[in-house]
């Protein structure tokens, strides 16, 4: 089961398509997180939810909000698909231990070996304060990340 609204997000350590660290504590008491799981890198659904985020980039990633994005690829594979699309804010390798994150948070398919489309917004103090979960093909409405953040 994913995890709730009003839940503690569980902190995570994972590298970005760059090879850095990246934890969820860094962020607490300095910035919301929208915390965004995705299946593959280089599929439809996947790549253009990401780009939609890439050209709405200013309202998830700035002085109070960072944008995290979360998959089961490795970081060579994330850092080719950031390059070949433009993104430019943190893709996550949830790549080994296979899905231990996405596991956390409740969104791993086993059966698939990977992460279903979950997105929690997790406010400066390390809470759940919105979050959504979509079946693989199903893709996410931005506006709703948008209202959950003006809510915060």
């Amino acid at each position: 089961m994913a995890i709730q609204v009003g839940d503690k997000a569980p902190d995570f350590e994972l590298k970005d398509n760059h090879g850095r660290t990246v934890r969820l504590s860094d962020f607490r008491g300095e910035k919301n997180v929208v915390l965004l799981f995705y299946p593959f890198a280089f599929t439809g659904v996947c790549t253009g939810e990401l780009c939609a985020l890439r050209d709405n980039l200013p309202k998830f990633v700035n002085d109070d909000t960072q944008l995290l994005a979360v998959s089961n690829d490795s970081i060579h594979t994330l850092r080719v698909f950031a390059e070949q699309e433009n993104l430019e804010y943190p893709l996550l390798s949830d790549f080994w231990p296979h899905g231990d994150t996405s596991r956390a948070y409740g969104v791993f398919d086993g059966n698939k070996g990977c992460a279903l489309r979950g997105t929690f917004i997790i406010d400066k103090e390390g809470v759940v304060r919105w979050t959504v979960v979509n079946d693989l093909p199903d893709a996410r409405d931005l506006n709703e990340y948008v209202k959950a953040l003006e809510a915060l």
